[in-house]
């Protein structure tokens, strides 16, 4: 005989489905295999051990506490492919002459004498053969960062005058840049072999970080597509490129739509390009200086849609509009890292593994 649901129940499975897109505690239900075993009927055929995978992205996922719905796990999957094909330790074509180029550009950034440098990448290693030679005979970024850590650990102050050139700075199946991995690691659910360093180069470690990246922030977008493009160009710079685009609407003053609301470190009396437009604002949005930039400081999070300023733009700009802008955009950004050799886009990565993940989803 039916029983009726006790008015509570009805009320705590509300709250729960109001959640961020990523994280619904119901999706927990299901069994690691059961995950799993869905995991791998989405993967590309040709997937080596689609197995291993599954079980990578499963633990990460609920490690995380990221529901495994269709959307996400096509995500996940989406990116991967885009990255790395599925392999974890991928080899860079012309690795060696990249990371010598990128190792002297750096140094000159940090003022490191280029003969300093030259020098020191002579010095035999343990295996025989210079630093440079080895340098340049590499092919994956995990060999290649092992090899600059035993460098500044064989050189004569070499943590000291070296460790900031390690050319390495993302890795793994998902790319994810290193220094995210690190300031993410709080809660990473395997032993550390040696560093997170290390773990990025890993199958497991680099999509557990990967994973992280792309669904770990909660956000309000209407398609998966902006959570693409924001693993590109960084967490919410689709969402603050919509507000920089409703900043031009409103002020006539034209922008870079690239998601940086504000200038790395500008003191108030000096602010970047989208601060001074959004002061141009000031009197129509009743803000001073100092609220305004308190407002743009919380960019990365979501807690900039709860602003003043984040709502006042956009009516001054839906008013001039005549109609309600788009709160996301794909940023205006082109790519730039020693391993593209072509012209690239934030717009068009975003777009490629949108294409992955719709094929994705249609998988069975």
């Amino acid at each position: 005989m039916f029983q009726p649901v006790p008015r509570h129940v009805f009320l705590v499975a509300s709250l729960l489905l109001a959640g961020c897109a990523t994280r619904a505690p119901l999706e927990a239900q299901r069994t690691p295999d059961e995950v799993s075993a869905h995991i791998v009927a989405r993967m590309p055929a040709r997937t080596p051990d689609r197995e291993g995978w599954a079980a990578d992205i499963q633990v990460a996922l609920f490690a995380q506490g990221i529901a495994p719905t269709p959307e996400n796990l096509c995500a996940v999957l989406a990116v991967t492919e885009q990255e790395s094909t599925f392999t974890a330790n991928p080899q860079v074509p012309g690795l060696g002459k990249i990371a010598r180029e990128e190792i002297d550009r750096r140094a000159a950034s940090m003022h490191v004498p280029k003969v300093l440098v030259g020098a020191a990448l002579r010095i035999r290693s343990p295996d025989g053969r210079s630093y440079a030679e080895r340098i340049e005979r590499v092919q994956t970024e995990r060999e290649l960062s092992a090899l600059f850590e035993d460098f500044i650990g064989m050189v004569p102050l070499g943590g000291r005058l070296f460790a900031g050139l390690n050319p390495v700075h993302t890795g793994g199946p998902m790319q994810v840049a290193i220094d995210f991995a690190e300031a993410h690691a709080k809660d990473y659910p395997y032993p550390v072999d040696g560093s997170i360093r290390h773990e990025v180069f890993t199958r497991r470690g680099g999509m557990y970080f990967g994973i992280a990246h792309l669904l770990g922030y909660p956000a309000r977008y209407e398609a998966p597509l902006y959570r693409f493009a924001d693993f590109n160009a960084g967490w919410y710079a689709s969402r603050n490129a919509a507000f920089q685009a409703a900043v031009s609407r409103a002020s006539g003053i034209e922008l870079a739509l690239d998601g940086d609301l504000l200038r790395p470190g500008a003191p108030l009396d000096q602010p970047g390009a989208t601060e001074r437009a959004v002061r141009a604002l000031g009197p129509r949005l009743d803000m001073g200086d100092a609220a305004i930039r308190r407002a743009l400081e919380k960019g990365d999070s979501l807690a900039f849609e709860d602003t003043s300023l984040y709502a006042r733009v956009f009516e001054l700009a839906d008013a001039a509009a005549r109609e309600p802008l788009p709160r996301a955009v794909l940023p205006g950004i082109d790519l730039h890292s020693p391993k593209i050799t072509r012209k690239l886009t934030t717009a068009w990565f975003a777009n490629r593994v949108n294409e992955r993940w719709k094929r994705c989803m249609a998988r069975r």
